[in-house]
């Protein structure tokens, strides 16, 4: 074949090429959002080319700023107040002075969901605020009213005052239909430079153990989040909210590529309990579940670790009705695979109350479906919350008694019963012994500790040792502290 042959040849197979390309690029940039929703991977540098631009002009407008504000009293503190000399005479206040007042100030983010201006954010970003304020990206600045604080979440929804009820907004999406691999948009406000937009894929859906939340379950993505994101949207290639940016890891405080988002299948939650009167109420079945390890797996005679193990049932509970038993094995929940504890509740506590789940069971080395209800937890026992005074052990603890309701506030087990702590007042008694909130009292001086008011009477005694027993975490803890 001559030279001027091949040149030609090479020319033409350069021009067909070029005209398939454009034919695919075309429908493309027409129907980005189609093409990406569907999983196609970039075939040439121009489409590469393409732009997040009208995503984000869709939703920007709906992120704002949040401006939290706290008065705190602080004293001046001796440098001797260490010094057991000094403490003889002044005690352990170890100040001098009235107490001065100072503001503290936080900053994250936030997420307008409906066009009254309903917001949701962090619950560390409001927490224990006296004054909030948001700032929206046309430079417009409303006050704000808390409606849901649920710190078990991390969640809260705030209420703009004063707005027009036409506020831009970002629609929900559903975070269970996200993959490793869908690229992702993060919005928020990183240092307080302003409003910033960082891309990049989800790296993980289901992450747990990440200790920002009772209900570990969180949605892992590379996109750059840094102190200030807390609160903003993370949003797939449609302008849906699939998530609320709210951690980090990090060594050095900076984005290190592994950011954390509650789903938005949990923030639905906390949005519909705006609706019915800011109360979170969330499904319970009465019982509860551990990890199932590589020994456990093996003794049962599964290939690998699955599932959840059931460990207690609470007599008279949806699960005991349901006729689920200790030692069942817990495979899924309406069809989808759990593989911890965290993954199970993550689970129920997305479901509606009123209706039911069906649990795919293993029991016996026979796979079976259970149907079980979903109820709120029973308060079958008056909680008479009491404060502790007195010079006990207990002098600065919250009690109250223990019924499912309280066990589901608590996150403690639902069987148990008696008196557990709600909360230690800081520098008390109570927190210098170790005394925690979620700790179940059993006994004080080998006297059954049975409710708040046997407590409350206990601690007006004066003896000259208290001997202590508590339940926490499944542990029986016994300490002694001197009259």
């Amino acid at each position: 074949m001559l030279p001027s042959q091949t040149r030609t040849i090479r020319r033409t197979i350069a021009a067909v090429s070029l005209l398939f390309s454009l034919a695919v690029v075309a429908p493309l940039g027409l129907a980005g959002s189609a093409r990406a929703q569907a999983g196609v991977v970039p075939q040439s540098a121009t489409q590469l080319k393409l732009s997040f631009a009208p995503i984000v002009k869709k939703v920007a407008p709906a992120v704002v700023n949040v401006y939290a504000r706290r008065v705190v009293s602080q004293r001046r503190v001796s440098p001797f107040f260490n010094d057991p000399f000094f403490r003889r005479f002044f005690g352990d206040q170890g100040g001098f002075g009235a107490p001065r007042k100072r503001v503290q100030q936080s900053l994250g983010s936030g997420v307008i969901i409906s066009a009254d201006g309903v917001i949701i954010t962090n619950h560390h970003v409001i927490k224990d605020a006296d004054e909030i304020r948001v700032a929206l990206a046309d430079r417009r600045e409303f006050d704000c009213d808390i409606v849901v604080d649920d710190e078990r979440t991390d969640l809260a929804v705030l209420k703009i005052k004063d707005g027009d009820g036409d506020f831009p907004h970002i629609p929900f999406g559903d975070s269970d239909k996200l993959v490793v691999g869908d690229v992702v948009l993060a919005i928020g406000n990183p240092f307080g430079v302003g409003q910033t937009v960082t891309q990049g894929i989800v790296s993980a859906v289901a992450r747990t153990h990440v200790g920002v939340s009772d209900y570990q379950f969180f949605i892992q993505t590379d996109a750059s989040i840094n102190p200030g994101n807390s609160g903003g949207a993370l949003v797939d290639m449609s302008g849906n909210l699939v998530g609320i940016n709210s951690a980090i890891y990090s060594r050095s405080g900076g984005s290190n590529g592994i950011g954390f988002a509650i789903p938005v299948n949990m923030v639905k939650l906390i949005a519909d309990a705006a609706k019915h009167g800011g109360k979170v109420r969330r499904p319970w079945i009465g019982a509860s579940m551990q990890v199932v390890t590589a020994d456990i797996a093996e003794g049962m005679g599964l290939d690998r670790p699955r599932g959840v193990l059931v460990t207690r049932i609470a007599k008279g509970s949806p699960a005991d009705e349901a006729h689920l038993n200790v030692g069942d094995l817990v495979l899924a929940v309406d069809g989808v695979p759990v593989e911890d504890p965290n993954a199970f509740g993550y689970r129920l506590a997305t479901k509606q109350l009123g209706n039911s789940a069906d649990l795919t069971v293993l029991s016996d080395g026979r796979k079976h479906t259970l149907s079980i209800k979903l109820e709120a937890a029973p308060e079958n026992v008056p909680r008479d919350t009491r404060q502790i005074g007195g010079r006990s052990p207990f002098t600065g603890a919250t009690v109250e008694n223990l019924s499912p309701a309280v066990a589901e506030e608590l996150s403690v087990p639902s069987d148990e019963e008696g008196v557990v702590i709600k909360s230690v007042t800081p520098g008390s008694p109570a927190e210098r012994v170790g005394l925690q909130p979620g700790d179940i009292v059993l006994s004080v001086n080998q006297e059954d500790v049975v409710n708040t008011r046997a407590l409350a009477s206990i601690a007006k005694s004066d003896p000259y040792v208290w001997r202590v027993e508590v339940s926490r975490d499944g542990r029986t803890l016994r300490f002694a502290v001197r009259g």
